[in-house]
């Protein structure tokens, strides 16, 4: 996975807008909630959140451990890109969108498109 390929996996979801944060971080949010943050400069690192399991069995890999700041709430950071197979990625990046929206209000989740009325 590479930059591009997440920039467009994430911005294929309803809802989901990105934005710069931290002079250097590019964030991709739900309702200004973030769900998956990565530097724009290489090496290319992601963070995103993910359940208690995948915390649990995502941390025990190589270069894959508990995001600084976000650990307490169970986020990830992907040190090398080779961590995560393509359909991993995929995944798991979706799974971190599906956490984020479960948590904002009905109402908020069909204006956004999210669920169906």
């Amino acid at each position: 996975m590479n930059i591009e390929q997440i920039e467009k996996l994430c911005l294929s979801w309803p809802g989901v807008t990105e934005d710069v944060k931290w002079g250097n971080d590019l964030c991709f949010c739900i309702a200004q909630k973030m769900f998956c943050v990565t530097g724009m400069s290489q090496p290319l690192m992601v963070s995103f959140k993910c359940s208690d399991e995948d915390f649990q069995e995502l941390c025990e890999r190589e270069e894959i451990v508990p995001a600084p700041y976000l650990a307490r709430n169970k986020w990830v950071l992907i040190k090398k890109a080779s961590a995560l197979t393509k359909k991993e990625w995929e995944q798991y990046l979706k799974k971190s969108y599906q956490l984020i929206a479960a948590k904002l209000p009905l109402k908020q989740r069909k204006q956004l498109g999210i669920v169906k009325e």
